[in-house]
């Protein structure tokens, strides 16, 4: 739960009792007859259909809110000047509007409580009242206000301010049967794309995310989003990895081995494969890059194999089918394409860099599983950043099970 509220607004509503675990910052302005239901799709004169939106999700970034926010706070504003209220939409951090069947509504601004739900990277079960980090966080699932009444028959509007980016999103729900769990996907997905829209843009600009996956990186899930800025700003740059690589090899102590590994354990196709996998642990704490990489790469494709076979009872007949298909476990996973598992963009990444084409004649890289499984590799390409990429590839798929 996370409550915004400005430091120099003051509010008569009484403060959270003693206990309580999260409350709203103050109570709503209550509206009368606003009977929104759409907003125009097209620009029309007097007498003509038009088609109209009751549904919409959209960012800042994009053309078309511009074009329909102004309307739509000075409309909010006017309903609340309607009862004596003079709110300033343009300031808010998060405006929340409910509006009941007889046209009546609540019009929360900087009161409400919000929850986000997260995926979390940490193993294991976790007590309330942990504190957590961004880096604990794999993805952003939803976004809510649990103290605020919302019936199925309701119509809901919400405007949230994420750093410098905006987003809106309603359901006037013209059916009268609100899904509520669709609403907070929707305003997660929209929070999550405003977060990390810089990471968005970098993986969406081909030849960024082609020279990402040349030198063998990705935004793997176990990186902080800190360290993948760092490693897209030196790309973008076209300046040498190397410190920032080795950066990477240090962040990696025996603490966060520890914890990937925990969490490998507690998948089953991994988990059968601890004998395997705990020597490639100590050989990286040990910087023994050859035996990880080894390790590694011979025991990806298997773990996919297990898990097809899971699923559709047979092993796949090739191995080029496997990267499909674990895009597709991505998908259920994390509920949608559109996630910071970025599962469409990893097929890609297994696909160009793990299962490059290679021909038994060439001289391969570490990172490629058919060079290092034919003995095409040199000596000095076995290097701990490569070990290290291989470590977060397999971990990639553990997310993805």
């Amino acid at each position: 739960m996370s409550r915004k509220m400005n430091d120099l607004e003051t509010d008569d509503s009484p403060a959270p009792k003693a206990g309580d675990l999260v409350s709203n910052l103050g109570n709503p302005i209550l509206l009368k007859n606003v009977n929104m239901a759409g907003v125009s799709a097209e620009a029309a004169q007097g007498g003509q259909k038009i088609q109209i939106w009751t549904r919409m999700a959209l960012t800042s970034d994009q053309d078309l809110f511009q074009k329909i926010i102004a309307n739509i706070a000075g409309a909010i504003e006017h309903a609340a000047n309607a009862v004596g209220e003079y709110p300033s939409l343009s300031r808010a951090q998060t405006v929340f509007l409910v509006l009941r069947p007889d046209d009546t509504g609540e019009l929360w601004v900087d009161k409400a409580a919000m929850c986000t739900y997260s995926a979390l990277k940490r193993p294991g079960p976790m007590a309330a009242g942990t504190v957590l980090f961004e880096n604990d966080i794999a993805d952003i699932t939803g976004l809510w206000f649990p103290l605020v009444e919302v019936g199925p028959k309701d119509r809901i509007l919400c405007i949230i301010r994420e750093g410098w980016r905006f987003a809106l999103y309603f359901d006037f729900n013209p059916d009268g049967d609100l899904v509520i769990e669709e609403a907070k996907r929707a305003l997660g997905t929209l929070f999550r794309r405003m977060r990390y829209a810089d990471l968005y843009a970098s993986l969406a600009h081909e030849p960024t995310f082609k020279s990402m996956v040349g030198v063998g990186w990705f935004p793997f899930l176990e990186l902080g989003i800190a360290e993948i800025r760092t490693l897209l700003g030196m790309i973008e740059a076209e300046f040498a990895l190397n410190e920032a690589e080795q950066n990477l090899i240090s962040a990696f102590d025996e603490t966060r081995l520890e914890r990937m590994f925990s969490r490998w354990m507690e998948r089953a196709h991994l988990n059968e494969r601890e004998a395997i996998l705990r020597p490639a642990i100590n050989a990286f704490k040990n910087s023994e890059p050859v035996t990880v990489i080894k390790i590694i790469l011979s025991e990806i494709e298997g773990v996919m194999s297990d898990a097809y076979y899971q699923v559709h009872g047979e092993r796949p007949y090739r191995s080029n089918k496997l990267p499909d298909f674990m895009i597709e476990q991505a998908e259920l996973r994390a509920g949608g394409k559109d996630t910071l598992f970025f599962p469409v963009e990893f097929g890609k990444y297994l696909k160009d860099y793990t299962y490059a084409d290679f021909k038994k004649d060439d001289v391969g890289t570490a990172g490629s599983r058919h060079a290092v499984s034919h003995g095409r590799v040199a000596g000095n390409e076995y290097t701990m950043a490569r070990a290290l990429q291989a470590l977060l590839t397999l971990d990639q798929l553990a997310f993805y099970m």
